[in-house]
């Protein structure tokens, strides 16, 4: 019997555990899907950094709050239709005397059922709804457009950084197996007499400080991924696995820099020409003030009376009216033509706005297109100088080797071949920067 009771109980335990540690199981079990990307090529960094970052989220879920705030307005149109109940015992009925006899005004017991039903035929309110209710969705959608690339343009940003990092390990790994091998070189140089210990000194100075660059960049590496991630609102645990074409890249930073700016093309103004819209709609709005409510409106009553409560409601005393209710606002103290006023100098604030806007365009433009062709030019000119450094390593290298050069001079071709490659693939990423910059200036980003 004990033993019986050992293994229930221990049946019980293993029933519980199950239930305890199954559904982390099955949560660590299930499918990743689309929250995680296979390649982070920078098209889908892009389109899941604008399905997943919260701030398009956010921008989204203000869309739907608008759309159902639109709905609740345009309710105003439909039969508004009330229904009352009331029940009422009265401790003392009023008493009135006529023709010297006192006469009881009621009964003890009453109960009242109202059924009511009003229509809008005219309500400022509910028209301004109906006028701007596109342009309000306009509004949102517009919001959310410029979420998404202010979202898109971070995000090419902080990958072309992570790009240019991953480049400069690269480039020193290069570098550290090539000095290991000249190291050795050296150090075997040394042992045969060829060379003094100062060739030797020099080529582990240099691997020292390209293992410490190395070290860096590797930490600079992650925290620039974990700021990539965050701009796409990235799982924080999740590896991203990033993918690139530096011949694909290569090919697509000419720019057209002959374009003009173009303000319709900016998601700033186009906002602005939205909000114009609908600052003439409340223009409109404020001068309805001065027009008649009218309202359709009807009511049915079930009343009840009986000084006896058990019998209240054996006899009904109905009655029903239709109406046509027009209020007519005849003076409130100027409140009204005030309002026109400043609805009419909140326009004139959104006229100077587009025209501060323009200004800015025009200078952005100017900016970033200065910066295009500064970084053309410089990219162009690190791109000839990373063959001429190759070759020139190459050359020295060999004569080193041959004996008609010193190491010394080994070492700074090592360099400068470095740097050039470097300064090159930097000149890279910063003018596909730029062009970004000069795109989003354009208003060419649309997402």
């Amino acid at each position: 019997m004990t033993k019986l009771n050992a293994m229930a109980q221990h049946k019980w335990k293993v029933i519980i555990l199950s239930f305890l540690i199954l559904p982390q199981w099955l949560q660590a079990q299930r499918p990743a899907g689309d929250s995680l990307l296979a390649e982070a090529t920078l098209d889908n960094v892009i389109r899941y950094a604008i399905k997943n970052q919260p701030a398009i989220q956010k921008a989204l879920l203000n869309e739907s709050i608008t759309e159902t705030t639109i709905k609740s307005k345009l309710a105003d149109w439909y039969p508004q239709l009330n229904f009352a109940y009331n029940l009422q015992h009265n401790f003392k009925v009023q008493t009135a005397v006529i023709g010297g006899n006192p006469v009881k005004l009621g009964v003890d017991n009453t109960s009242n059922l109202q059924f009511t039903a009003t229509q809008n035929l005219f309500n400022r309110d509910a028209l301004l709804a109906s006028q701007t209710a596109g342009d309000v969705r306009k509004f949102a959608k517009q919001n959310t457009g410029a979420s998404k690339i202010e979202v898109a343009a971070n995000v090419s940003k902080a990958f072309y950084d992570v790009l240019a990092t991953k480049q400069q390990i690269k480039v020193t790994g290069e570098d550290i197996t090539r000095l290991e091998r000249s190291l050795k070189d050296a150090f075997h140089g040394y042992q045969a007499g060829v060379t003094d210990k100062t060739d030797y000194k020099r080529a582990t100075i240099a691997l020292n400080n390209t293992k410490a660059l190395f070290q860096t960049n590797n930490e600079l590496l992650k925290a620039k991924i974990e700021y990539l991630k965050a701009l796409m609102g990235y799982p924080v645990n999740e590896t991203l696995n990033i993918k690139y074409d530096t011949l694909q890249m290569e090919s697509e930073v000419v720019l057209d820099t002959l374009q003009a700016a173009n303000y319709g093309g900016r998601i700033e103004y186009q906002l602005l020409e939205t909000q114009y819209k609908l600052q003439q709609a409340n223009l409109k709005y404020n001068k309805w003030s001065f027009i008649p409510n009218v309202a359709a409106n009807g009511a049915y009553n079930f009343n009840f009376q009986n000084d006896e409560f058990s019998k209240l409601y054996n006899k009904n005393y109905p009655n029903a009216f239709a109406a046509l209710s027009v209020t007519v606002p005849i003076f409130q103290g100027g409140k009204r033509i005030q309002n026109i006023r400043a609805a009419e100098f909140q326009m004139q604030q959104i006229e100077w706005d587009m025209l501060s806007l323009k200004n800015n365009i025009n200078a952005e433009y100017s900016q970033s297109l200065a910066a295009y062709k500064s970084n053309l030019a410089s990219y162009l000119a690190l791109k000839e100088n990373l063959g001429l450094a190759q070759e020139v390593y190459d050359v020295i290298n060999l004569q080193y080797r041959s004996g008609v050069k010193t190491y010394l001079e080994v070492i700074t071709a090592e360099t400068d071949l470095r740097s050039a490659r470097i300064n090159y693939y930097n000149a890279l990423y910063q003018l596909l920067s730029a062009k970004i910059d000069v795109q989003k200036a354009l208003g060419q980003l649309n997402y």
